[in-house]
């Protein structure tokens, strides 16, 4: 092993207080010069006044000088290109994501961030009915409201009148409405009037502690997050501290929005967080006579989708129906399904449901799981229409792939369930 080969052994051992990666993996080690013993260390600091310049190049001095072979250590200073502070900045990123400490979010629960540029896009509307479309699917679903300051989940949940109550443990236990497992500051207070006068650092802990100190379900398979509009505080907060979590960008039509949307878009892929895909809401509305009005526009959403290269997940309507469940505690997937508004919203749903399965079954064991119980429910339905069974399984008339085939009462012998039914089965 070369002399050179040991110093940078020994500078990964330096570690840059305030992003706490070592400077070697950071990029901040630039060229290593040795001469009769003597070291002179390359070091780049994305700013000239950086307060942590004497603690480094202190602990480079140190470890350099540890070497065998070094007699003494000359340390060159420059200051980044932006270029090449925004590769460290990927970089810390990245590695904080891949050191996260375990919150109390299972790392198999699905984490879907809907997230928006600006505020005003109908996103926490989106979050809700999204949420409430997934746990129709059979899951166990749980809604975070993030939006710190701007909470609104609980009304559209009709949960204003509850409150968050703690366990045995002192953790929080979520409130349970419409079958959805909801945390939200919004539960915190009396009045949903009451300001929430917090700075960044308050913001990103609140965020923080109904990560770690919330009793979400063991068996949660979703976990919905209502961002707060914009790329702040908690969202750099969400993307250290569940790594799991991929973001749906919500736009609506107009350019404007979707300029806006792009931003929050450029934050989750510079903070490795993958991208679901697109909403575009607020698309158009049709009046009584058939006629469409596009009030904000066209073509925005899918635009910006077709701009990240990701999946366009949906385009809904302008509903009245929506606000107006929103405001009264009624859910448009809940109380209107058959509405244009609803059938798009369940329809995302499945859509994202399908590019993110529940990771308990995304594996060869919990496939072969999820066949056996097939298996075991066509072999009762078969029962109950009075079909040849052994022990459960049906041996007779198996289901064409297709779903064309049919059993001896001329039924088809499987009927696929691709139509949504709200409510518990």
């Amino acid at each position: 092993m070369s002399l050179e080969s040991d110093i940078r052994a020994a500078l990964a051992n330096v570690i840059d207080p305030e992003l706490g990666t070592d400077i070697v993996d950071l990029g901040m080690v630039g060229d290593i010069v040795i001469k009769d013993g003597r070291a002179s260390v390359g070091l780049a600091l994305t700013i000239a006044s950086c307060p942590m310049r004497g603690q480094i190049e202190g602990d480079i001095t140190r470890r350099v000088g540890a070497v065998s072979g070094v007699s003494s250590v000359e340390i060159v200073t420059t200051v980044m290109s932006q270029d090449q502070r925004s590769t460290l900045m990927e970089r810390a990123r990245l590695r904080a994501r891949e050191t996260a400490t375990p919150t109390a979010v299972d790392p198999s629960t699905r984490v879907i961030a809907v997230s928006s540029g600006k505020g005003g896009v109908g996103k926490s509307s989106l979050s809700v009915n999204l949420a409430l479309a997934i746990a129709a699917q059979g899951h166990t679903v749980g809604l975070l409201d993030a939006d710190i300051w701007g909470f609104s989940t609980p009304r559209m949940l009709g949960a204003t009148e509850t409150r968050l109550m703690a366990n045995a443990d002192r953790k929080i236990v979520p409130t349970v409405a419409n079958g959805i497992h909801l945390v939200s500051t919004g539960l915190l207070l009396d009045d949903e009037a009451t300001a929430l006068m917090w700075r960044g650092l308050m913001l990103s802990k609140a965020l923080e502690q109904f990560l770690n100190d919330v009793a979400w379900p063991s068996d949660l398979g979703y976990l919905v997050v209502d961002m707060p509009p914009g790329t702040g505080d908690v969202q750099m907060a969400l993307t250290r501290l569940l790594p799991q979590a991929e973001m749906v960008v919500v736009t609506t039509p107009q350019i404007a929005a979707q300029r806006v949307a792009a931003r929050v878009a450029d934050m989750a892929r510079r903070s490795h967080m993958p991208i679901v895909g697109v909403i575009e809401n607020m698309a158009g509305f049709t009046t009584d006579s058939g006629e469409r009005i596009e009030i904000f526009g066209a073509g925005g959403g899918l635009a910006l989708a077709q701009e990240l290269s990701v999946p366009f997940l949906a385009s809904v309507p302008i509903d009245p129906l929506v606000s107006q469940g929103s405001d009264s505690g009624l859910p448009i997937v809940l109380h209107k399904p058959d509405s244009a508004a609803a059938h798009v919203i369940i329809e995302a749903a499945a859509r994202i449901t399908e590019i993110l399965p529940p990771l308990a079954l995304d594996n060869c064991i919990g496939r072969l799981s999820g066949l056996v119980a097939l298996i075991g429910d066509w072999g009762q339905r078969a029962e109950d229409r009075g079909l040849k069974t052994d022990n459960g399984l049906l041996i007779t008339d198996m289901p064409n792939p297709d779903n064309r085939g049919t059993d001896s009462t001329g039924e088809p012998a499987v009927k696929a369930e691709s139509s949504f039914r709200v409510g518990r089965r």
